[in-house]
């Protein structure tokens, strides 16, 4: 009892004595440059979570305990820190966040402030997606910027991506944008670490990409890479380990309904040797592992900036033996010499590896996606004798021996990377030099050993190695000059570039080998094709522009630029690229001073042109073609012939644009929103034009025709904290329309798919990306057969070619990005969902599996196919042989819309208290998934999908594409 009594005792004094410490303070907060309140500002006792809000007024109350520290922000502010020892009212007054404010900006050839910019400029920075582990540089980028989609051709590790920004801008020319690293200009991104990205600037209009004259038709990606920064050096380790899936299977026929199919066709087989009933797609999609480590040292001092990075990056696909390596190292590294003398590099080095697989192609052409839905389900992986199976019917080999039978592998190493010196003189003047280089050696090498495949049975083994090596050079000068005179400010930068591409390729194949010992093509007997070739490109250009600044409130940029590209003809060879773009920041004029919800508003208006000469080398030439062989004395003696039509003439494609703006913000920055509306003729179209027949030939390269897109813009941010709690949103939303408007009357057919035929049309008053057939009318109850609607509304079961018209657009209405971020003390939680609404997706899959006309397995949905008179269904019967039931038409036209959950990261921050026990910086622990979820109607394996990759014309086709896969990554993020 004694010691009860003692406890409780004890109890009572430490609570009284905290009882008796505890008090109430109050206070007001306003912001110091006007003296306004600021409500809503967070006031917390540091290291707790206990806290208030300031209300309307400004004005709040706590209680706190003698020496506690309360901690009070708001965002855009600097926090401030105040002791309440001996303190009961404490009025704070929050300074903004110039650099919040005045956020920096990379943009062509220099920076500027976001408030300052005129033209229409998206920005990414790594806090985008430093939770968010890709290996692709486009994966990064899709969802996070207004009016720039990314288009996926494959969901492979090996797979590229294509960008578009503002639409498809050419048909035989690439639409690609420019991408420049660091000052210097690639077209290769697969290579770059996005671990090494610091941010990612994309130039959309023409005032603002017009300083990049030629390449800015497409627009610009301007891709600034980590530097150090003042302080103790940092020492980072990032980790991660992740497991990939295919998200999504189709149904097939099992082995009793392919047999009954294969009867009811007229094929029939001794099915006693073929009694397996294997699952192709159990077969080739498996559980794909990923792992990365990246190790980074950054700092700054004594006039010395520094980043060195390294690390590893290994990617297994979801689908069997596709898989992906890299190793990477990279060096930042600036030296302030003298007060006006800089030196520096950056430099980054690759080697990338991958082993591709065969997919957008048929099963009797490889076609391992394809292989999985079309292989009978009665045979095994292996015949006894340890070869690969085949179709019963047909010598069709398992998919299995399409990801397995080869050996084969792509190998790239990669200098990429410039030294620069930066020269300042006379105060206001800054001369800067830079030498870039893009150095990659490439090749590939394959081998199909004699014995167990059927293919290579045939071929008796083939060997075949491709080099690939590209030199591009780049040297620029550039003089800027920036002053102030009283309320103008003037930034002023004139220079020139000069450019040199130089690619070597060369490559052979041999067959007949007489074992698989030896894999290199030396040991085949028999030389199948044997060449070498080589290439140059040049490009010289000078440039200049002009910002200026009054009072902060009129805003001016104009750029001009001159190109010469050895593309073009002597009459022709140089474009002058112009630009001007103008802003009012209305929210500093003296009649918005009373307007205090209003924090920044801002009207854009921009004008350019810019070009385009990516139509291939010697455009202009009338090149001669060789192996034009003649038979001369019975002796055939080497020839060549002409092979295209000089053109002296041939210039730049040409795309002007206009571009309306308007930014503002409001409750001191809180939400942020941007609007931009935009057209863009593309005139002057690098295309392959008919020619009369007098000519000689068929064809070629000539500027004729224009294209249109126009479109809106919208992106809005917004900052919410309540007490310890911040929550983050970022919207975009994008509309584009895209119009052919001129190809002198002549129609452009592009994309071949399953032997029927091509699917995509190029026709004046439509857009790019047209999908051209027949009308599905249904099946005939009677005969089973396939009916059309022809030109006059009449169904025919033999429609002419005359009856094809429009069948869809593979064109979305819009594209968004929703991205929410929310911490609480040392959690966050991060969704990110991304979209695409009102596309088409012709699904030529379908046509290989619902077609039934050959001995391929097929979908289960023909098991509702048409058997006897009087059967209603979609499906047709099977008839062997004919096309007819299986025409490109709207049967095979899909919605291809979807909203997909593209990334949910959850993490955690070790708090301070442990970190600095264990003598760390920063500890963070994340777990990703992408693509957890999709929402479509599409029926095929995944929405996200283009057979063709980046075509311009042949867009939204599915033909057994590897689709995008679901991801599962835990990572560690470690700094010292």
């Amino acid at each position: 009892m004694k010691i009860k009594n003692y406890l409780w005792i004890l109890l009572l004094l430490v609570f009284g004595t905290g009882w008796a410490q505890t008090r109430e303070i109050s206070g007001t907060v306003v912001e110091a440059a006007t003296s306004i309140p600021l409500p809503g500002a967070n006031v917390l006792i540091k290291n707790t979570d206990r806290g208030t809000q300031t209300d309307f007024d400004g004005n709040f109350s706590l209680s706190v305990s003698e020496g506690e520290v309360i901690v009070i922000s708001y965002v855009g502010f600097i926090p401030q820190e105040v002791n309440v020892q001996g303190q009961e009212n404490i009025n704070v007054a929050l300074v903004q966040d110039a650099e919040a404010l005045n956020e920096v900006v990379v943009v062509g050839y220099g920076t500027q402030q976001r408030k300052n910019i005129t033209g229409s400029v998206s920005t990414v920075s790594d806090e985008a997606f430093e939770d968010r582990p890709n290996t692709q540089l486009g994966a990064l980028i899709q969802g996070k910027a207004a009016g720039v989609q990314v288009v996926s051709g494959s969901g492979k590790p090996s797979s590229g991506f294509s960008i578009r920004i503002r639409g498809t801008n050419s048909i035989n020319a690439s639409s690609e944008p420019l991408y420049v690293v660091d000052g210097v200009p690639t077209t290769d991104t697969r290579s770059l670490n996005p671990s090494d990205i610091e941010t990612i600037s994309i130039l959309k209009d023409a005032s603002s990409a017009a300083i990049y004259g030629a390449q800015g038709a497409n627009g610009v990606v301007l891709i600034t890479t980590k530097q150090g920064s003042e302080g103790k050096p940092r020492l980072s380790f990032d980790t991660y380990i992740g497991v990939s899936q295919v998200w999504n299977t189709l149904p097939v026929l099992n082995g009793e309904q392919y047999r009954d199919l294969m009867m009811e066709l007229g094929r029939n087989t001794d099915w006693t040797r073929y009694t397996e009933n294997t699952d192709w797609q159990n077969v080739i999609f498996e559980d794909g592992i990923s792992s990365n480590y990246q190790l980074s040292m950054s700092g700054r001092n004594s006039g010395t900036s520094y980043y060195v990075s390294g690390g590893y990056t290994k990617q297994e696909g979801a689908v069997r033996s596709a898989e992906m390596e890299r190793h990477n190292f990279k060096v930042n590294l600036s030296q302030e010499v003298t007060s006006w003398l800089e030196l520096g590099t950056n430099l980054t080095y690759t080697n990338y590896s991958d082993v591709d697989i065969t997919d957008n192609t048929a099963v009797n052409s490889g076609g391992v996606l394809l292989g999985v839905l079309s292989t009978p389900p009665n045979i095994g992986i292996y015949n006894p004798d340890g070869t690969f199976t085949s179709n019963p019917f047909q010598d069709w080999e398992n998919p299995v021996a399409s990801t397995d039978g080869t050996q084969r592998e792509y190998v790239n190493q990669r200098l990429l990377g410039n030294v620069y010196g930066e020269l300042t003189f006379l105060e206001d003047f800054t001369f800067r030099s830079n030498l870039g280089l893009d150095y990659s050696s490439a090749h590939y090498d394959s081998f199909l050993d004699p014995f167990r495949t059927s293919y290579g049975r045939a071929m008796k083994g083939i060997g075949i190695y491709n080099t690939n090596l590209s030199n591009y050079y780049i040297f620029d000068n550039t003089l800027s000059y920036t002053a102030v005179f009283g309320e103008h400010n003037i930034e002023a930068l004139a220079g020139s570039v000069f450019q040199k591409y130089r690619w070597e390729n060369s490559n052979i194949e041999r067959r007949n080998f007489a074992s698989g010992e030896i894999t290199t093509p030396n040991a085949g007997s028999e030389l199948i094709a044997g060449s070498a070739d080589k290439s140059e490109k040049a490009n010289a250009s000078f440039l200049a522009r002009v910002n200026y600044n009054f009072d902060d409130r009129y805003l001016l940029t104009a750029n001009f630029r001159a190109d010469g590209s050895s593309n073009f003809g002597p009459e022709q060879r140089w474009g002058y690229f112009p630009s001007f773009s103008l802003g009012w920041r209305i929210s500093n004029e003296n009649f918005m001073d009373n307007v205090e919800v209003l924090s920044d508003l801002k009207l854009r208006a921009g004008w350019g042109i810019v070009g385009n000469d990516q139509v291939g080398n010697y455009a202009y030439f009338g090149r001669v073609g060789s192996g034009g062989n003649y038979p001369i004395g019975g002796i055939v003696m080497p020839g060549t012939y002409p092979a295209s039509v000089e053109n002296e003439g041939l210039k730049w494609e040409e795309s002007e644009q206009m571009n309306f703006g308007l930014d503002f913000s409001f409750l001191r920055n809180r939400i942020q929103f941007s609007a931009d509306a935009y057209i863009k003729n593309t005139r002057d179209l690098l295309l392959n034009a008919p020619l009369p027949r007098s000519t000689g030939f068929d064809n070629a390269i000539q500027n004729i025709g224009e294209l249109r897109n126009k479109g809106l813009e919208f992106q809005v941010n917004s900052f919410n904290t309540t007490g310890a709690f911040e929550w983050q949103t970022n919207l975009n939303l994008s509309f584009n329309r895209n119009e052919v408007v001129d190809i002198v009357g002549q129609e452009i057919f592009t994309g071949g798919v399953a032997g029927r035929g091509e699917v995509s049309l190029v026709r004046e008053g439509e857009s790019l990306g047209s999908f051209y057939g027949y009308i599905w009318g249904g099946v005939d109850p009677e005969t089973g057969m396939a009916y059309y609607i022809d030109q006059n509304g009449e169904s025919t079961f033999d429609p002419s070619a005359d009856d094809r018209t429009i069948i869809g657009n593979a064109n979305p209405d819009f594209i968004y990005g929703i991205t929410n971020t929310f911490s609480y003390k040392n959690f966050g939680l991060s969704v990110f969902l991304q979209g695409s609404q009102g596309n088409d997706i012709f699904n030529a899959t379908r046509i290989e599996t619902e077609a039934m006309i050959d001995a391929k397995n097929q979908s289960a949905v023909v098991l509702d196919r048409w058997r006897e008179p009087g059967d209603i269904t979609n499906i047709p019967k099977a008839v062997s042989g004919s096309t007819a039931n299986s025409r490109i038409s709207t049967r095979f036209v899909e919605d291809g819309s979807y909203l997909r959950m593209k990334a949910l990261t959850l993490s955690y921050n070790l708090p301070e208290s442990l970190t600095e026990k264990l003598s760390i910086s920063n500890l963070k622990l994340y777990a990703t998934g992408e693509n957890l979820f999709t929402i479509t109607d599409y029926s095929g394996f995944d929405p996200e999908v283009n057979a063709f990759g980046g075509s311009n014309t042949a867009m939204g086709v599915d033909f057994g594409t590897y689709p995008q896969t679901r991801n599962l990554i835990l990572g560690l993020n470690l700094v010292f």
